[in-house]
């Protein structure tokens, strides 16, 4: 609560200063002649000020965020019993938790020590959140009558906030980069402590797959196995089926409503086609279960095929199904950037319309369909909902696509489900799988970068 009223209060402030800073640009260009200008236009000293209101009060308010969970745990550690105090980190956290559960009036309060540690807690908590109230306020205050106090003709208010603005977006490109960091990185680490447990060669080149270690060592079944073959080829099917289904009907799609189809017609079928992007994923799951996993398995029994309930084949359809949008909608795009003149200088050199679409629209928007293709396969490689509800979770090293099979996406959220430790080799497979699929998709993109930079056809 005290969040969002401190959020609030400095969106009104901020925008208070933004209307005096502008009346204030506005009054000295009032007194002035009129050979004279202001360095920046009223607007600019507004944003001006509002960014001295706002941007030291908000670091402050994020230096409260950050910093006050761990003064406040630091102080209430110290007010718990000393054999509580004692306690190894990953206990101590747990009765740091108990201890939020009594302040927050749903724990059970029977230990004095508990109870005055949890009073101590909310009295911290709302001195905290008074004191912040008051820093925060008064730092915006004082930011709005700083910064209005700038305001002069010579005043360059644009350069400032361009600088603001600059180092913003200079932030948000970063995080990006960060984050991919941190994934990578995260995903390194833990893959090799799950190599130092089980060997990568049995990792990437064993054909069963069957991760169920036991909690202690006294269960049965405290060894598993770790080959990962049969779990990739079931990505690699689904995937395959899905690309056949997929990108020959979007591509088709585009070109159609690209280069044949009337204003009035692509009105219509590009909008019906990007609904099937909006559908959840588990709606296509139960309509592959119920719908054509039943009918694949009807179809097969008519003509003497042994076709599974669950199968590669109907999980492959549905998400053919589910990505044609992503082809579809890129490749029409890409196709509508390709210029004008190129289809006229094709007509005027007696090709016709389809000769045109093959050797000259094609070719030149080949960098924009292979990326919307690419697209597609990692949407196919990262699906999960469908796979679980219409593939199954068997691992079976097949060739088959009427057999139920597994993917990599599936594994991971069924290894990271559980009361297994996180340190066990099953929980840490999760991890190597992860790393696996990075590879092969940056090893795609890789490839994907070739074939359109070799084939890429550039005009001026």
């Amino acid at each position: 609560m005290t969040l969002l009223i401190l959020t609030a209060a400095l969106l009104v402030l901020a925008t208070l200063g933004y209307r005096m800073g502008q009346r204030r640009a506005l009054t000295i260009r009032g007194t002035l002649g009129d050979k004279q200008r202001l360095a920046a236009l009223p607007h600019q000293h507004g944003l001006y000020v509002a960014l001295w209101c706002g941007l030291p009060a908000g670091l402050i308010l994020l230096c409260w965020l950050i910093g006050e969970p761990v003064i406040v745990q630091l102080l209430v550690v110290g007010a718990l019993p000393p054999e509580s105090q004692a306690l190894p980190s990953s206990q101590l956290g747990l009765v740091l938790d108990e201890v939020r559960r009594i302040a927050a009036g749903s724990g059970i309060d029977s230990n004095s020590g508990l109870r005055s540690a949890a009073e101590r807690y909310n009295a911290l908590r709302r001195v905290s959140d008074l004191a912040v109230v008051a820093v925060v306020l008064a730092a915006a205050a004082v930011g709005l009558m700083y910064g209005r106090g700038l305001i002069t003709r010579e005043l360059r208010a644009r350069d400032g906030v361009e600088k603001v603005v600059k180092f913003a977006i200079i932030t948000a490109a970063s995080v990006a980069i960060l984050a991919t960091i941190g994934i990578v990185l995260s995903l390194l680490f833990e893959t090799l402590r799950f190599f130092e447990q089980v060997s990568p060669w049995a990792f990437l080149t064993g054909l069963e797959w069957s991760p169920q270690t036991a909690i202690r060592e006294d269960q049965v079944g405290s060894s598993g196995a770790f080959g990962a073959i049969p779990v990739f080829a079931g990505t690699a099917m689904i995937t395959v089926i899905a690309m056949v289904v997929a990108v020959p009907i979007g591509l088709m799609a585009a070109i159609y409503t690209a280069e044949y189809a009337s204003p009035r017609a692509r009105a219509v079928i590009k909008p019906l086609l990007e609904v099937l992007a909006g559908i959840p994923t588990v709606v296509y799951g139960f309509f592959a279960a119920l719908t054509v996993g039943p009918s694949l398995r009807l179809i097969g029994e008519s003509v003497g095929l042994d076709v599974s309930s669950e199968s590669a084949l109907a999980a492959g359809l549905v998400m053919g199904i589910m990505i044609i949008p992503f082809v579809s909608s890129l490749s029409d795009d890409v196709i509508n950037a390709v210029p004008r003149a190129l289809r006229e200088g094709a007509y005027a050199l007696g090709s016709t319309h389809s000769e045109t679409i093959v050797r000259v629209v094609l070719p030149a928007a080949l960098h924009g369909i292979v990326g919307a293709v690419l697209l597609a396969v990692s949407r196919a490689i990262g699906e999960t909902m469908i796979v679980v509800m219409a593939a199954g979770l068997a691992a079976n090293l097949s060739a088959n696509p009427l057999e139920a099979v597994t993917t990599v996406t599936v594994q991971i959220a069924t290894l990271l489900v559980g009361d297994q430790e996180f340190d066990s080799a099953k929980t840490l497979a999760a991890f190597a799988l992860g790393m696996v699929l990075f590879l092969v998709t940056l090893g795609l993109n890789m490839i994907a970068l070739s074939v359109v930079k070799r084939y890429r056809e550039a005009y001026e």
